[in-house]
């Protein structure tokens, strides 16, 4: 029972933390193209609580409950190769969520280089990563 609970916890730590990862470079787009000041510093602003206050705590969760999935059924290990295909995926996915967070960063120093058309590309990427993660864990391709 205590496994159910686990996963149950861990899908709604996955969609709120997959929420920030689709929303903050939606951000970013919309902050390389302000142009005043009071916009960039709302934009600041949202980034910041968005990062902190919904995306890090969801990344955690999302962390703590898979490993406890794991720890409490460690044979998923010797299933096949997808479970540790979408936990390489898992990693890349953390580089991505720090890599916004490096970007955040720099948006609030106003230090920004990159254009508004870079961070609606860069938003694709968390689509791409929950695919492929979706497909491995539902399709167990291998």
């Amino acid at each position: 029972m205590l496994y159910l609970w686990l996963k149950a916890l861990h899908i709604v730590a996955i969609v709120c933390w997959f929420a920030g990862l689709f929303y903050l470079p939606r951000l970013f787009v919309y902050h390389a193209m302000s142009e005043d000041s009071v916009s960039r510093e709302r934009f600041q602003t949202m980034e910041r609580k968005l990062y902190r206050g919904i995306m890090m705590p969801s990344m955690i969760a999302t962390l703590i409950f898979g490993i406890g999935m794991i720890a409490m059924n460690p044979g998923l290990f010797s299933t096949g190769g997808w479970l540790h295909a979408k936990l390489a995926l898992v990693v890349l996915l953390i580089g991505y969520h720090h890599v916004c967070g490096a970007q955040m960063k720099r948006f609030a120093r106003n230090e920004n280089k990159r254009s508004h058309v870079f961070y609606r590309w860069f938003n694709e990427v968390p689509v791409l990563l929950l695919l492929a993660i979706v497909i491995l864990v539902v399709v167990k391709p291998f």
